[in-house]
């Protein structure tokens, strides 16, 4: 009988990685397929693929549809085998896996737990986790003979430590950065449909980074700049970046001069000086031919750009943005940061000696805060406005050398900041972490301010030349704590091992997966209706330099605008071109008479005639915001407050000790200062000093106290590191606790128990209180008021 034949099943088809039959399926459910995961996915992906014979959203992509994008179109595969990479992926390791990729999720987005390294208890490796024997030498030949070129380990290490370095930031290279969360007080969905302002009482993780400006990375704290504030929000919709400053305006008003202005601020190209500051030549001749820059130049030459603690600055958005609702109505939006702690400054004297003892200043005072548990807060503020008021305002709010005055429209507090950890490894962290303004999420759109417009395109550029390429939202800071699907692939340090051979949109081969999440969840750009001209330039409102400008001087207390005259005064006596100088001086003609005047006699120089005022518009005057000057923020404690108590032998020990647990009762941080480090015979005590005047100068301490005791106080009297260390604190207008005997140290320094004015000095406690108790109480209530500015006269008197 003849045997029986039948069509081949096209096994071989499922065996193969190219073409198949078009008439029939390779049977897969057969004994010469060994691998029924292979059987599965091959069957399933023809199903798969043939669930979606059409992309059914392609309509909406044109005309009135393209303002509401649908969700994509999707289709579940039959099993895990379908969308795999590999049939093989079922063969777990140690190293792939358990063999049952997790499906719908993205495995690299979690904690930082999940990369942090603890190497206790553990032998030393290579990076290939190869153990090391000896770490102490080279692979020599012979004890006294040259090194061998195969000494991998060797090799390894240098190698590692000659790339540790990557490129700094080209403007806020120096910073400092901490953990922590923001807290919303009530949901915004009337204004905002972005998820950390979704709930009474929701927390968003944060990652919040300070710095300087002009600097480099190794340049000091306290230098006379704008200081960065910007927070990454790890939100449910991905990372929120409001990148910002603690000044709420800018010197320029279009991107396309950000450049010069850096170029000009930098040291000079010839000789690399000077370093973070803009007390040169190049930089006043540039701001002094962009009348521009008039109104920050004095927020930069005010006290606002010499704080006394991260933890006491403001904080700004800068740029006007949008918020949007669900039901995509937008309305503007300011964003203003206050710190709970009050808003304080250093005096400059301060400030340039702080530098000396201490550039990590401000460093320091963030993370010893935070690890005392005297938690960083500020208050979320927001100036929220129609289009329609912003039309009518005097001022573009898309100009970002122009504020919204409060009394215009209101800040109104949404929720806090609070920084409560600091970050394990500096570099890892804060050298790493990238902020881009170009990061938004649904609920904030940006407006059309062309220097944000520039900085969206900028903040990413830069990181992927700074941090090594496109894939640097993988670094564990930078990664999101929402999941991550995308079809973006490879590039330099890949870390993401993707799943499945589709990696593009639409497909049917993946299930339409990932796929849109369309306008009703995803991230729309607010329909701005927009028909004008193509053009280079600035609306009419943009040529008001000066009006603003105004408005901040005229806020100021009487103190803050002769510190600003002083400023100007410092930084344009070191430039060394007379005509920049007169130049300046002109723009300040347009401001106030009082202060060119000023700064002109400062100079030694007749104030010049106003620079021309080239606005088509009148002038805008404004009644003073009180706002604007850092004295409407005072503290309400002294908690984090250093105090330096001196000590020497035959000082009261007994009220020595007393003070200093009354200060730390209070919140402060007193430390005992003395001669050099050691025992102190105190009376029947013994004190140990804590820090030498000479490693902790007056400059580092926000007070002084000297406890009585003849002895003591003799001892001091004698010490000229002593005497020096109190005229500071008296300079710097600081406030102190001088009991008893203490008093003669006050006459040795030549220091009035009355102010100028004749008027007893408030902030001087001790000498007509001889209760130690009260007067520890009396000058924990005068730390409050943080300086007595009353002292001050030009030049100092002590």
């Amino acid at each position: 009988m003849p045997t029986k034949i039948t069509a081949p099943k096209n096994t071989g088809s499922l065996l193969s990685t190219v073409s198949g039959p078009s008439t029939a399926q390779p049977a897969a459910k057969t004994s010469a397929v060994k691998n029924s995961y292979l059987a599965d996915k091959v069957e399933g992906t023809g199903a798969l693929a043939g669930s979606m014979p059409n992309n059914p959203n392609k309509a909406s992509e044109y005309g009135e549809a393209a303002y509401n994008p649908p969700e994509g179109a999707t289709a579940l595969p039959a099993s895990a085998a379908v969308t795999s990479s590999t049939a093989s992926e079922k063969n777990g390791s140690t190293k792939t896996g358990s063999g049952k990729p997790p499906q719908g999720i993205n495995a690299m987005i979690a904690s930082l737990d999940r990369v942090r390294v603890d190497s206790g208890g553990q032998q030393l490796t290579t990076n290939q986790g190869v153990p090391i024997a000896d770490n102490q030498n080279s692979l020599k030949i012979g004890l006294r003979g040259p090194t061998a070129l195969e000494d991998f380990i060797l090799r390894e290490k240098i190698t590692h430590f000659d790339h540790e370095r990557i490129s700094e930031r080209v403007v806020h290279a120096r910073g400092s950065a901490a953990h922590g969360y923001f807290e919303c007080y009530q949901a915004l969905g009337a204004l905002t449909k972005a998820t950390p302002f979704a709930e009474d009482g929701k927390q968003t993780p944060v990652f919040v980074r300070f710095s300087t400006v002009a600097g480099e990375r190794g340049s000091t704290d306290t230098a006379r700049d704008v200081r960065g504030f910007a927070v990454k929000f790890y939100t449910d919709e991905g990372n929120w970046d409001l990148v910002g400053n603690n000044m709420p305006v800018f010197f320029i008003q279009d991107a396309m001069k950000f450049p010069d202005l850096v170029h000009a601020v930098k040291p000079e190209p010839h000789f690399a000086m000077p370093q973070a500051s803009s007390a040169h030549d190049t930089y006043w001749d540039f701001v002094s031919l962009m009348p521009e820059s008039t109104h920050m130049l004095l927020w930069q030459m005010s006290d606002r750009a010499i704080p006394r603690s991260y933890r006491m600055m403001q904080g700004f958005g800068v740029h006007t943005f949008r918020l949007i609702n669900a039901e995509g109505e937008s309305v503007f939006c300011k964003f203003h940061w206050t710190p709970v702690a009050g808003t304080h400054a250093l005096c400059w004297d301060e400030a340039v000696k702080i530098s000396g003892a201490d550039s990590d200043f401000h460093r320091r005072d963030l993370w010893e805060a935070i690890e005392a548990g005297a938690y960083p807060e500020w208050e979320l503020g927001l100036q929220v406005f129609t289009e329609q008021q912003a039309e009518e305002f005097e001022f573009d709010v898309l100009d970002p050398t122009k504020l919204v005055p409060e009394e215009l429209i209101p800040v109104i507090a949404v929720g806090k900041l609070v920084l409560n950890r600091n970050p394990d490894n500096f570099f890892a962290e804060t050298e790493q972490v990238a902020f881009c303004t170009a990061h938004i999420i649904p609920g904030i759109d940006f407006s059309n301010d062309p220097l944000l417009q520039g900085r969206i395109h900028s903040y990413l550029d830069t990181q992927i030349s700074r941090l090594g390429g496109a894939n640097f939202h993988e670094i564990p800071i930078n990664s999101p704590l929402a999941p991550v699907h995308n079809n973006q692939r490879d590039g330099m340090h890949r870390q993401a091992v993707a799943r499945g051979r589709v990696s593009y949109e639409p497909n049917s081969l993946g299930g339409g997966c990932p796929f849109q999440a369309g306008g009703a969840k995803g991230f729309t750009s607010f329909a701005e209706r927009v028909s004008e001209d193509k053009v280079r330039g600035k609306p009419e409102k943009f040529a008001d330099h000066y009006s603003q400008a105004q408005l901040f001087w005229i806020s100021q207390t009487p103190v803050e605008q002769q510190h600003i005259i002083k400023a100007f005064r410092f930084e344009l006596t070191r430039v060394q071109t007379q005509a920049i100088r007169e130049r300046v001086v002109s723009l300040l003609a347009n401001v106030n008479a009082e202060l060119a005047a000023g700064v002109a006699d400062g100079l030694g120089f007749a104030v010049p005639a106003p620079a021309l005022n080239i606005s088509p518009l009148p002038p805008h005057t404004y009644d003073p915001s009180p706002p604007l000057s850092m004295s409407s923020y005072p503290a309400s404690d002294i908690k984090t407050r250093r105090v330096a108590i001196l000590i020497a032998p035959g000082i009261d020990g007994a009220m020595a000790s007393s003070i200093y647990s009354a200060l730390i009762d209070a919140g402060a941080v007193p430390r005992f200062v003395a001669a050099k480090l050691g025992e102190v015979k105190a009376g029947k005590l013994g004190l140990h000093a804590e820090i030498s005047i000479e490693a902790g100068p007056a400059a580092l301490y926000d007070a002084m106290v000297v406890p009585d005791g003849a002895d003591g106080v003799a001892a001091l009297l004698k010490d000229g590191n002593a005497i020096e260390f109190i005229k500071d604190q008296y300079r710097h207008c600081k406030p102190m606790l001088m009991m008893g005997a203490a008093e003669a140290l006050l006459e040795k320094a030549g220091i009035p128990l009355n102010l100028p004015s004749e008027e007893k000095d408030p902030l001087i406690v001790g000498p007509d209180q001889p209760d130690a108790g009260k007067a520890t109480k009396a000058f924990i209530s005068a730390m409050t008021k943080h300086k007595e500015f009353g002292r001050e006269t030009d030049p100092p008197a002590v």
